[in-house]
């Protein structure tokens, strides 16, 4: 039997033949280089606890080391307590944010920290057994068999590396490029050439002939000389990840873009909330020198623990969307002191919808019409804070003292149809146009913008800071020939477009409830938010609902104020400012990366070589980055180029994307993708499909700086740091021992690549980049310097006793991961002290109250606010040639690539798909954590009582999940591997009709769940992680693209919640 704790719960292994699992070197389970504490545990004869008595007696400082959760994305502020030089426990640190309101002060010795303990979710908790999973890797692993076959062979590091860059006949299948040979284009200069000329064609000002005869002694240098645009091969190198923040993100950057110059470096945003991201990316977009650029990858999120009334739409907090501790506690606060009311909109009766004001068990279809619907009855009673949206520049929102202004009474030009297009501009009516002078010295036109003002036309300057404009907000009038409308009055009339009944009936909803809704949330002043998450932005038209919520705060202009938006706010860690004692960014023979994606991201297809009319062999996504979705299956089709090796960090795009079947079909065969390098602590549903798995660190054994979250309102660093010893092999790279990891992975290809930036003086001369404390604890160094050039912000030094603690608290970290005198070297004498004050806090932290100013927020957003996107009215969508809509309204869904309706439901698929989170499981990871399995052990196929008694379905009865394009309801995942989309029924009373639901993080075939074998032996599953059901095969193929699914062609989101299924019943 498995070895059970005090509780009665097994432990960590299955029912499986120990002897026979630790056969297996490669991984923990079998490693021989474990301490002995840990090999008795996974061996089933050792109690993690068994000498520790209460948790609680280890309050030491001394046993504690202070970083940050990845258990899920929240990445909350942790204290690891260590004994014997293991994790025995891991509680929430007082000092971040994430874990307690308020959290202690910044100041507090270090000392009276150990016995203040934060909150942490259970999931955080159970990080102890990410770290002491008998199935992580520890050693390199070589595929020895047919991809996906799971048959491996462990190599020496050294080995591998050199089988990666030299590339050969490494499987016995053909010779396989090596990286050296595909990154061949190393000539900073060469590129630079190439890149300008390159763009000059596409843009039609060179032509063809004329670059090919300027550059033929380099076109060898290019993917395609007939297509220059495309950029040179090295761009067929590309790197994917999925959890990945600052520190590893800089590392891989440099390694990728920077230093082997390729465009291809793609994250998993669109997977989760992508249109989220890039809805506020257009909304944040500013008017610079002629042009709209520069907003930031981000959203906001409500300053939870001020706001009075809070709409969460698609999103849930008691359970995920970084909600516990964060912002679970401050809600449960609020409405504890009656000070907040809360409202749900979600087919769930979520936890976070029991405990609201209002649920609304919204159709996943109709989510945009509720938001239309308020709009509507906003606009109509005149609940919109007219004083704000008024103003149309920043002088006139700082007369009023608003810290943000937006567009609702700027003028845009009708086309001949009588579709709103672009703004209306000075030029257009025959008034003057402005020279000015760019910050490079080149000189610009400024063609101002127009509002009416009581019947008058007025220019302006959407930044000038001292002659504030104000304009009209319902306008639609002629000037000159030229039909125009104010923004406001556009959206006026598309929210007028359905009656209020129309509204209702379309989201699925009461039509009093959406007066309710729109009276609550304009009843409390700048103190009332729209919070809005996943369930918004994963349909087909994503993006213009994520701008519908965003622009009914902005109705009530919240943005920046206590109670209302709010955004991220960190130090800055590279050094780039004035005055950082470490510039990080300094590198020797950088290159500029150039050349179209492969995910065509940030491109327009009309103004591309490519360009062959409409529509394109796939989507361009001139709106968006990181489309998750489309790095494989762009792959599988070579479009528009083919990729020949693929490096995937942390990443399981396979099980976590819809339709995620599809992406095992091309990651199977190597003709589509030659060479496949992953990083992984284990051998998951995407690495399986590796030709090389290198074992990473967890969570708790290494650095990284893990951001903030918008609602979080103080400015913050967290980081992680290493906090127990590593337990993958240990290796040499630039003569330095160091473990298994990522950035040894990195580090030894940089070094067999004899790649500028890395090794001796990659920082610049005496600043070496031999390991990975010498960027890290350097980005720690600049946190502590503060953002002030004159230093004015430095963390105070710690003292000695501090410094103590520090040492002491290290004290069982191996010399591979930890050597004070080396960490002293890095930063020098006179930084240490204040870098050890940062690093025993697990970060800096601004104080609660400082985070607040005269009502307002002291970390600020502070521009404009667009609510209507000139770019959008101008640029061709790829699959239509057609202009996309320029602002948010209502679009019925789902529909494929091109726009038009998927028409499932008419064929028999009754049942509407959706997916959450519990809070005891994320989508991937955690399912080898056994403490959680006994609060969840299994999910289930959740539906409606109704939907049951109409079915025939009971509770416990078994039913498969199959779609129109998954008719056999099974996840075909290769040569080894099928696994039925079958799940128990839970009939649920709070759940909307016609909707069925499944949480993530269950049904698994990888992460232990499948048998493997490494070096001849079979190393055996363990069935628990295998439990319970993962629906994702079912969801919707796209008609037009057939390998991806259901897109939002704007935001790039991967599409969730619009997939028609049905249920059919199995014998048990």
């Amino acid at each position: 039997m498995p070895r059970k704790n005090r509780e009665g719960f097994p432990l960590f292994m299955g029912k499986m033949d120990r002897r026979q699992f630790l056969k297996c070197s490669a991984l923990l389970g079998g490693s021989l280089a474990l301490p002995p504490a840990v090999r008795h545990l996974l061996e089933g004869s050792g109690d993690l606890f068994a000498d520790t008595g209460s948790a609680y007696i280890h309050y030491r400082p001394e046993n504690q080391i202070y970083s940050v959760c990845q258990q899920c994305n929240t990445n909350c502020g942790i204290k690891v307590k260590i004994v014997d030089g293991m994790a025995a426990k891991i509680d929430g640190n007082p000092y971040n944010p994430w874990t307690m309101t308020p959290h202690i002060a910044y100041n507090t010795p270090i000392a009276e920290a150990a016995v203040i303990e934060g909150a942490l979710c259970p999931k955080g908790q159970a990080g102890i057994q990410t770290l002491y999973d008998p199935y992580r890797v520890v050693k390199v692993l070589k595929r020895a068999g047919k991809r996906g076959e799971n048959k491996w062979k462990t190599i020496p590091f050294e080995q591998a590396i050199q089988e990666i860059v030299d590339g050969g006949d490494l499987f016995g299948e053909g010779r396989v490029e090596g990286l050296k040979e595909i990154c061949a284009l190393r000539d900073a200069k060469i590129s630079a050439a190439l890149a300008e000329d390159a763009a000059q064609v596409a843009a039609r000002k060179m032509t063809l002939e004329d670059f090919k005869k300027k550059h033929a002694d380099n076109l060898h240098f290019l993917i395609d000389p007939e297509h220059p645009d495309l950029g040179p091969k090295n761009n067929q190198l590309c790197l994917n990840w999925g959890r990945l923040k600052s520190g590893r993100a800089e590392m891989l950057r440099r390694f990728v873009q920077t230093g082997l110059g390729s465009v291809n470096a793609h994250g998993h945003t669109t997977v989760c909330q992508g249109s989220l991201y890039f809805g506020c990316k257009a909304m944040s977009d500013q008017f610079v020198e002629g042009k709209w650029t520069g907003g930031s990858k981000f959203y906001w999120q409500a300053d939870t623990g001020n706001a009075e009334f809070i709409l969460f739409v698609g999103a849930n907090p008691y359970e995920a969307n970084y909600g516990p501790p964060l912002r679970a506690e401050k809600v449960t606060q609020g409405m504890a002191e009656e000070r907040l009311k809360i409202a749900v909109a979600d087919p769930r009766c979520s936890k976070t919808a029991a405990r609201a004001w209002k649920w609304l068990p919204v159709r996943p279809n109709g989510v945009g019409a509720l938001g239309m619907g308020m709009m509507r009855w906003i606009l109509e009673n005149g609940r919109y804070d007219a004083r704000y949206l008024a103003n149309a520049n920043k002088a006139a929102a700082a007369e009023d003292r608003e810290p943000t202004w937006t567009q609702a009474a700027w003028l845009v030009k009708l086309r001949t149809d009588g579709r709103p297009g672009p703004f209306l501009r000075a030029s257009d009516i025959g008034l003057k146009t402005e020279k000015r002078k760019k910050k490079d010295g080149e000189e610009w036109t400024f063609d101002p913008f127009l509002v009416s003002k009581d019947g008058k036309i007025v220019a302006f300057d959407p930044n000038d800071e001292k002659a504030g404009v104000e304009g009209d907000l319902f306008v639609d009038t002629e000037i000159k020939g030229i039909k125009a409308k104010s923004v406001l009055q556009v959206y006026r009339e598309a929210a007028a477009a359905r009656t209020p009944a129309e509204w209702a009936k379309t989201a699925g909803i009461k039509e009093s409830d959406i007066a309710e809704l729109a009276r609550e949330f304009t009843s409390h002043g700048k103190r009332a938010v729209v919070d809005i998450h996943r369930g918004v932005s994963q349909h087909t038209s994503g993006f213009y609902n994520v701008v519908i919520y965003m622009t009914l705060n902005t109705l009530i202009g919240n943005h920046d104020w206590q109670g209302g938006l709010a955004k991220a706010t960190t130090y800055e860690i590279m050094g780039d400012r004035e005055g950082k004692p470490f510039k990080l960014s300094t590198q020797g023979g950088k290159l500029k990366p150039w050349g179209i994606s492969i995910i065509r991201h940030e491109a327009v297809y009309d103004k591309t070589t490519l360009f062959n009319g409409y529509p394109s062999k796939r989507v361009w996504y001139p709106f968006s980055s990181d489309i998750y979705q489309e790095v494989i299956p762009s792959m599988g089709d070579a479009y528009p180029y083919p990729i020949k090796a693929l490096l995937l960090y942390m990443g399981t795009p396979v099980y976590s994307l819809p339709a995620g079947h599809a992406l095992a079909e091309i990651l199977i065969d190597p003709k589509k993708i030659p060479l496949v390098v992953v990083s992984d602590i284990v051998i998951g549903e995407t690495s399986m499909y590796a030709d090389y798995i290198f074992p990473d660190l967890t969570y708790l054994e290494r650095w990284e700086f893990s951001g903030s979250h918008p609602s979080v309102t103080p400015k913050v660093a967290p980081f992680r740091q290493p906090a127990v010893a590593p337990l993958t092999d240990t290796v040499t790279v630039y003569g330095e021992k160091m473990p298994l990891s990522m950035e040894s992975l990195i580090l030894g290809l940089a070094e067999r690549l004899r790649l500028p930036g890395f090794g001796e003086n990659g920082f610049g001369p005496g600043l070496h980049f031999k390991r990975d404390e010498d960027l890290y604890v350097r980005m720690v160094a600049n946190i502590a310097f503060g953002d002030k050039p004159d230093g004015s912000e430095k963390v105070p030094a710690a003292g000695a006793e501090e410094i103590r603690i520090f040492e002491q608290s290290h004290r069982h970290l191996p010399p591979t991961v930890f050597d004070l005198n080396r960490w002293k070297a890095i930063v020098g004498p006179e930084l240490w002290p204040h870098v050890v004050y940062v690093i025993n806090r697990g970060g800096r932290f601004q104080g609660y109250g400082s985070a607040y100013k005269d009502g307002q927020l002291a970390n600020k957003y502070g521009k404009l606010v667009g609510i209507y996107f000139d770019r959008l009215a101008t640029t061709k969508h790829s699959m239509t040639g057609e202009t996309y809509l320029p602002y948010a309204d209502f679009i019925d869904g789902p529909t494929d690539c091109i726009g038009r309706p998927i028409g499932d439901e008419m064929r028999g698929y009754d049942m509407t798909l959706i997916t959450y989170k519990a809070v005891s499981q994320t989508k991937s990871r955690t399912i080898g954590n056994y403490w959680l399995h006994a609060l969840y052990p299994e999910n289930g196929v959740e539906i409606s009582s109704f939907d049951a008694e109409r079915l025939g379905l009971a509770d416990g009865d078994q039913v498969k999940v199959v779609s129109a394009t998954n008719e056999d309801g099974i996840w075909h995942i290769g040569p080894r591997v099928k696994k039925p989309m079958i799940g128990k029924v839970r009939v649920k009373q709070g759940i909307r009709p016609g909707v069925v639901a499944f949480s993530l993080g269950h049904g698994h075939w990888a992460y232990g769940s499948n048998d493997v074998v490494i070096d001849g032996e079979t190393v055996p599953s363990d069935p628990r992680r295998s439990g319970g059901i993962h629906a994702n095969a079912a969801m919707r193929l796209d008609p037009i693209l057939k390998n991806t699914g259901l897109v939002d062609t704007v935001g790039g989101s991967a599409v969730f919640y619009q997939s028609q299924v049905k249920l059919i019943r199995v014998p048990a």
